[in-house]
């Protein structure tokens, strides 16, 4: 059977290939052999244009006009088998899986027709932290929440923990910003028998040009924009240009949004940050209203990047939580369920049980 992936294994010894967090090599676990980024890259290119071609010709051949009636043609279109070079089993991704791990024989697998039709990304940060160290953050993120369930924190197992490599779209731009304040100084002083108050209004006005490097925006519909904002800052000092090799062992997917699409929610960002620092210049007053404010963008520059990111899915009560972690500062994410009784115990906290009671915490793990 012709493969349509590429598994990545050791030359040497015939072993599964990984990048291991923390290195800058790709290392064999069995012989302890080490790999430049740019070897491995040129050891299997000519395994990957034989896959991807595979894949193309086999995909002219595929008729899905039987395919069983439970299934939507978006819902064919969107999923795809592909053959395991190391075992031969069929795999099964959907049709943004760039990089997978075989579910039989553990290989990590390459599906290289899937870069077809997409941009190539620019950069990648490594991931730094590993699967140990997701499940420690995990357990220390579950620390001073005094409304979780004795049962949840007692009885709880990780589900599933998947190392992702997720498309960001990187937005640098100079922008100029005007913006006009109404300020107030309230003065209070005893006159004769009498407390006078005195109060001065002001209109403050400042302009600002600012420039804004690698504004985050993911470029997957899959992954949740808040927990992906959540779990910022990246520290994008750490890109290295993208290589394949990177992706070993881990899942990877391609942007299913493009950057045109994104632009709007980094504009926003960039709009809100540029407003903020105005507002923080205007100091030294009892309050401070914006009046008006305006944002003019410059043509800027684009960057397509992957991201690490740790997801880890565990279950309470026959219902799924998913938590994130930034695969390079380990910073966690997620929503956490309460217990109602334990409120009592805590006025304060009782207070806040009008609002949402499912919300979003994060700590970090450095």
């Amino acid at each position: 059977m012709a493969n349509t992936s590429v598994s990545y294994k050791c030359p040497n010894c015939g072993a599964p290939l990984s990048f291991q967090p923390g290195k800058k090599t790709v290392t064999c676990e069995y012989c302890n052999t080490e790999f430049e980024v740019a070897a491995i890259e040129e050891m299997f290119q000519a395994q990957n244009e034989m896959a991807a071609a595979t894949a193309e010709a086999q995909q002219s051949q595929w008729d899905i006009a039987g395919a069983g009636e439970n299934w939507t043609p978006a819902e064919i279109s969107n999923l795809h088998a592909f053959t395991c070079s190391s075992c031969g089993a069929e795999l099964v991704c959907d049709e943004n899986t760039m990089a997978t791990e075989c579910v039989y024989c553990g290989n990590p697998t390459m599906i290289p027709k899937r870069f077809d039709g997409k941009l190539k990304p620019d950069y990648v940060i490594p991931f730094k932290k590993t699967k140990a160290d997701a499940i420690a953050a995990l357990k220390n993120f579950y620390k001073g929440h005094y409304l979780l369930p004795d049962n949840f924190t007692a009885n709880n197992r990780v589900e599933a923990i998947q190392p992702m490599y997720v498309p960001f779209w990187l937005f640098d731009s100079q922008i100029n910003a005007q913006a006009e304040f109404r300020a107030k100084k309230v003065r209070r002083y005893d006159s004769g028998n009498m407390i006078v108050t005195e109060t001065k209004m002001y209109n403050c006005q400042r302009a600002a040009r600012m420039k804004f490097e690698k504004i985050p925006a993911d470029g997957s519909k899959k992954m949740d924009d808040m927990y992906m904002e959540s779990i910022e800052p990246f520290n994008y000092a750490e890109l290295v240009p993208f290589s394949t090799a990177y992706l070993t062992g881990y899942l990877a997917d391609k942007y299913d949004v493009k950057a045109e699409e994104c632009a709007p929610r980094a504009d926003k960002r960039v709009e809100n940050s540029a407003i903020d620092v105005l507002t923080s210049s205007v100091k030294d007053f009892n309050s401070v209203e914006m009046v008006k404010a305006a944002v003019v963008k410059d043509v800027g520059k684009v960057i397509y990047a992957l991201v690490p990111v740790w997801i880890l899915t565990t279950r309470y009560q026959d219902k799924p939580y998913t938590f994130m972690m930034n695969g390079q500062t380990g910073k966690v994410v997620g929503s956490l369920p309460y217990d109602s009784g334990k409120a009592f115990k805590y006025p304060a906290i009782a207070a806040l049980l009008s609002m949402p009671v499912i919300y979003l915490l994060a700590s970090a793990c450095m």
